[in-house]
């Protein structure tokens, strides 16, 4: 039962480390630069450099797989080092470095290699940052702390569009000084990151890790562990991309010009909702937290799978954003409570690159019901997959009762 009050929730805010807030802002400043763009891109390729339709899902299907597959070897490298800051400034210089060849790019060839780039900085910074925060936060605010970046992260990414579209407004539809823009919030974010942030020296008893990749020291991640990493695979294959709201939206008679509300809505209740969530959970059982998570899931599912109306998409989208807020940062909070200290990295990077895998492998898996079935199999199937992920949680509290225990440090089997 979560008795926890509001004012006791936002008052750990003042006791959540200065460098986690500092860490939530950087991620803040680089969505919003990077949402800038993303918002306008696939537009910009079509409309103005020519490209075709097929062109844009390689573009973007390249790029998340290379973020994918870097984040494994960023978090490695963090391991074997000792040392995570200096990744992830790194990282988050490499996508500011990169994004001027938006705005100057003569061709398409350009901004596949700029998309390259800009995701391979955020393949290198995601697990080591988030191993700096498990690394810096006691672990009674573990909870708080992941789902204040993840809110601050988040912010960020309903902040990004709708810079876009005001500027775009302002500039009279001028791409490329919207582009420009979009360079200011990226070198601010790098310079808080470097001025802002001092990583903790590495405990002097703290095993040093050799080849972190190696099998004996991934079966060193434990039990506990790898069932977190089984459950976030199995719910991935229900989190398929957000486009399929964006689709079902226009379905049901949406205009085109307000489509993009239906993401502002998502990322404006994830927002909310990721911070109380994560509080909560450093007082409660997190796997009944993130129970809950799924529930909303559930929820959104058979809202999109059987209205015929605006307002039954509102809902919708408005419980996805609220499965979003209660599961994301938990799920990060779970790796960092499972892992041993001296293999956050890598856990982070294995976590990130199973689950994004199968985030694909849904999205593909919906297209294709989307086009056999209609959405209404789509969505069916989203609940399915998520029914599945909570048999997973049960088997998990049975077998490991202490997994998601707030009020533990650490745990590992």
């Amino acid at each position: 039962m979560v008795s926890d009050s509001t004012e006791s929730r936002f008052s750990r805010l003042r006791e959540v480390p200065s460098a986690v807030w500092a860490l939530g802002f950087v991620s803040l400043l680089m969505d919003t630069s990077s949402e800038i763009i993303h918002a306008l891109l696939p537009v910009y390729l079509v409309q103005v450099l020519g490209a075709s339709m097929v062109a844009v899902g390689f573009i973007e299907g390249v790029a998340e797989a290379t973020a994918s597959i870097t984040k494994v070897f960023s978090g490695a490298i963090s391991d074997w080092l000792g040392k995570r800051k200096w990744l992830a400034v790194i990282g988050y210089g490499l996508a500011a470095l990169i994004k001027p060849i938006f705005p100057l790019a003569p061709s398409v060839g350009w901004l596949v290699a700029a998309r390259f780039v800009d995701r391979i900085g955020k393949g290198i910074r995601g697990a080591p940052r988030d191993a700096l925060i498990a690394d810096i936060t006691p672990a009674r605010l573990r909870g708080a702390s992941f789902g204040l970046r993840q809110s601050l992260d988040t912010v960020g990414a309903f902040l990004g569009p709708a810079l876009a579209i005001g500027l775009m407004w302002l500039t009279a539809d001028n791409f490329r000084a919207v582009f420009w823009v979009a360079v200011i919030p990226a070198l601010l974010c790098v310079t808080l990151l470097v001025v802002a942030i001092d990583e903790p020296e590495r405990p002097a008893g703290l095993r040093k890790v050799k080849s972190p990749l190696s099998a004996a020291e991934l079966r060193r991640l434990g039990l506990a562990y790898w069932f977190v990493v089984g459950i976030a695979v199995v719910f991935s294959l229900a989190r398929f991309s957000e486009a399929f709201l964006i689709l079902r939206a226009q379905a049901v008679g949406v205009p085109v010009t307000l489509v993009p509300l239906v993401l502002v809505l998502m990322n404006l209740v994830y927002s909310l909702a990721a911070y109380p969530a994560g509080a909560w959970s450093d007082r409660v059982n997190r796997i009944t937290l993130l129970s809950v998570g799924f529930g909303f899931l559930v929820a959104a599912d058979l809202a999109f799978a059987f209205t015929n109306g605006i307002a039954g998409v509102a809902a919708g989208v408005a419980l996805w954003g609220l499965h979003m807020g209660f599961t994301q940062g938990l799920l990060a909070t779970l790796v960092a409570d499972t892992a041993p200290p001296e293999l956050r990295g890598t856990a982070y990077g294995m976590f990130n690159l199973l689950s994004g895998l199968a985030l694909l492998v849904a999205s593909v898996l919906a297209g294709e019901l989307w086009e056999h079935i209609g959405p209404r199999g789509t969505f069916l199937a989203g609940a399915l997959f998520t029914m599945l992920a909570l048999g997973g949680l049960a088997a998990a509290h049975r077998i490991a009762p202490a997994i998601g225990d707030g009020a533990k440090s650490d745990y590992q089997v």
